[in-house]
């Protein structure tokens, strides 16, 4: 599961990352409105944490902002505002729940699995193409009848190629949003390549349907038919 955390105290939000880390989330920061805006344009992600007073854009913008391009994902607003008055304007603004700082770690985790649980109903927590699936609730992995297991690596790399079947992925996106890593000297293409080819193995190479393809110079994409 994939969380923003849009907060320009550094140290709450650099806590609320390592917090969330460690309890299996993928975590991303934004120390202000623009920065957050601008992740939530270009990725996609299960849940919003979303502080209000931010500099650059303020977080009630960023709220009606999303809800109205029909973004539907789970918002948890965090703030220090905890008038009345505040909270029926960020639930009528499109937020989903609201939670007042200071707060304890252990509530916002659950009130976290509540709105994921909310938020995505039976058909979103399967990923299907073809007659492969992926269930994100167990982690497991079939193509028709037989079970395919991956590695961790695998299981997000092909999460991400099913979330964007039928789209060409380039290399690019997938060193940014499944290794993380933009900041590295050297690419990534290679260490890319051997896991897709890890990956063609188990999924691809005992059916007579490929369903990964590439896009010679670009990238690859997952479909049913060859581009």
């Amino acid at each position: 599961m994939r969380i923003l955390v849009i907060e320009d105290e550094q140290k709450v939000a650099d806590a609320l990352k390592e917090g969330l880390t460690n309890e299996g989330y993928i975590a991303d920061i934004a120390y202000s409105g623009e920065e957050g805006f601008y992740l939530l344009s270009t990725r996609s992600y299960d849940l919003l944490l979303l502080d209000l007073m931010l500099p650059g854009r303020d977080g009630l913008e960023i709220l009606k902002t999303i809800r109205q391009k029909g973004m539907n994902f789970p918002v948890l607003i965090l703030t220090a505002r905890d008038t009345v008055e505040d909270r029926v304007v960020g639930l009528d603004s499109g937020a989903d729940d609201y939670l007042i700082k200071p707060f304890a770690f252990p509530e916002l985790l659950a009130r976290i699995r509540v709105l994921l649980r909310r938020g995505r109903n039976e058909q979103s927590l399967r990923l299907v193409l073809a007659n492969l699936e992926m269930d994100l609730v167990t982690r497991k992995v079939k193509r028709g009848e037989q079970n395919i297991t991956l590695t961790v690596r695998e299981f997000d790399l092909l999460e991400y190629l099913l979330r964007h079947q039928g789209q060409i992925v380039s290399r690019e996106m997938l060193a940014r949003d499944v290794w993380r890593e933009t900041n590295r000297a050297t690419p990534l293409d290679n260490l890319i390549d051997v896991h897709i080819a890890r990956l063609r193995r188990k999924i691809d190479d005992p059916f007579p349907k490929k369903l990964i393809h590439t896009i010679r110079g670009v990238g690859f994409i997952l479909s049913e038919e060859a581009p």
